[in-house]
């Protein structure tokens, strides 16, 4: 039986856990050591499995931490469905906070950084991730717009909600709790009820 019959026949399967093992190895480097200080060596060392399962898959070791950062970071947090706009903030903002702020948040949002500054593929990744995080957003306010609700836009809630809980993790400036994730919401919920100011 070939490789792709079994794995058809076997869904997730050896490959799935494999695939998850190599993300969990790339992860643990990175918080260890920091990006660029590894080989694919390592990975697989630290994974269980053979080098060349990791080349065969990935071709390189730029492209599989692309695949851990964009996966780690898009797979997160799926969105809410509360009922209303404001429910939905509250409980994405929660999930968010815990996410980034788990075990392998710091080291995730590192990658990124990192791989932002390393090339025209690390560039890449990180479009490919905002634009995910962004697809991801659109589905939550599209929803409330449907509702008869006026969202702020995507950018709003980046700035507002997301951004500011990835500095603290990356700077170490503070705790992620849910008081403050719910303080993130309610800014940026008073800030869009607002009226414009006056001309």
């Amino acid at each position: 039986m070939t490789e792709e019959r079994e794995r058809a026949r076997r869904p997730g399967g050896r490959s799935a856990r494999v695939r998850a093992a190599v993300h969990q190895a790339v992860t643990d480097l990175v918080a260890e050591r920091g990006y660029g200080n590894f080989t694919v060596g390592d990975v697989a060392a630290r994974a269980g499995v053979a080098d060349t399962s990791i080349y065969r898959r990935w071709g390189n070791l730029e492209a599989l931490t692309q695949d851990v950062a964009i996966t780690r970071l898009t797979e997160q947090s799926p969105i809410p469905d509360t009922g209303s706009l404001e429910g939905d903030l509250r409980d994405y903002a929660a999930k968010v906070a815990r996410d980034v702020s788990g075990p392998d948040g710091p080291a995730v949002l590192s990658l990124v950084v990192a791989l932002s500054t390393a090339g025209p593929d690390g560039a890449r990744a990180r479009d490919d991730f905002l634009a995910e995080r962004t697809r991801q957003l659109q589905v939550m306010l599209d929803r409330a717009r449907d509702r008869g609700e006026q969202p702020p836009d995507t950018l709003a809630v980046l700035d507002h909600i997301l951004a500011p809980m990835y500095v603290r993790v990356l700077f170490g400036a503070g705790p992620l709790d849910p008081d403050y994730a719910d303080t993130l919401v309610d800014h940026l919920l008073a800030l869009h009820a607002a009226p414009p100011p006056a001309p």
